[in-house]
């Protein structure tokens, strides 16, 4: 028998509400059952308000469960916040504008207390896998929206994490900027083995760049779906595959039914 993969993300019948006793309460998440193994990408998908953000937050220790257990390398998430086990990007890039590339991809080491000859080296070393090597003394203005999205992903990935957390960090993106980040992304796990938990409003993004899209029901959200992926490298002619319109069908029909159910 085969041994499983380690785990990186386990949840375990996690629920969340805001504002809890309170006229405004609002039941957010419901009853979720999820892990995520080491190395895996896998994809949240769910109609606005569904709480697939929220969930992200809470394994990023950015909010906290009302019932339920987390757990990020075996360690709860504040824990593993505070190791370091993990890196996030968000839809905007959440770059400093008065530092320069260089600087914003070091600031992580900066506050690690790296010595400023470790930091230029990690920065090189991060910006030549993002395919920004000379743009290292410009400032985030100089960049296009798609360049600054990768300058957020180097800095998220700069003191070595083994999870990074993601929240549609391409949905204000044109249409063949947001695909060329996606292609981009999936070179970048494939040289790091990273483990990626990805948020996304849309269905191709999801389908097109995971191992599992794990489909979310309306709030409160619970998983209603766990689909498996397996389209082989994903390249420029995956798109145009009969298999890949066959799994975003798949996906869509999983939302539908989740929609028209409640």
């Amino acid at each position: 028998m085969t041994a499983s993969a380690p785990r990186t993300v386990v949840v375990s019948d996690v629920s969340k509400v805001f504002n809890q006793g309170k006229p405004n309460e609002v039941h957010a998440l419901e009853g979720i059952n999820l892990s995520v193994d080491e190395g895996s990408f896998v994809s949240l998908i769910g109609p606005s308000g569904c709480g697939k953000s929220t969930l992200l937050r809470l394994m990023g220790a950015l909010t906290h469960p009302s019932s339920g257990v987390l757990s990020i390398n075996d360690k709860p998430p504040d824990q593993a916040r505070l190791d370091r086990d993990y890196g996030m990007a968000f839809q905007t890039s959440g770059l400093f504008k008065w530092r320069t590339v260089t600087e914003n991809v070091e600031l992580p080491l900066q506050l690690m207390a790296w010595s400023k000859p470790e930091r230029k080296e990690r920065a090189a070393e991060m910006l030549d896998l993002v395919k920004l090597s000379e743009f290292g003394d410009h400032y985030p203005h100089e960049l296009s929206g798609g360049m600054r999205q990768r300058v957020a992903i180097a800095r998220s990935l700069s003191f070595r994490p083994s999870l990074l957390l993601m929240d549609e960090p391409f949905g204000a993106l044109d249409e063949m900027t947001r695909e060329h980040m996606q292609s981009e992304l999936l070179d970048i796990w494939s040289k790091t083995g990273k483990t990626i938990v990805f948020v996304t409003h849309s269905i191709p993004e999801a389908v097109f760049l995971s191992q599992r899209v794990v489909v979310m029901s309306p709030r409160p959200g619970r998983i209603s779906s766990d689909i498996a992926v397996d389209l082989g490298e994903r390249n420029f002619d995956t798109r145009e595959a009969p298999a890949f319109f066959d799994k975003v069908t798949e996906v869509r029909e999983a939302l539908r039914f989740e929609e028209t159910s409640t």
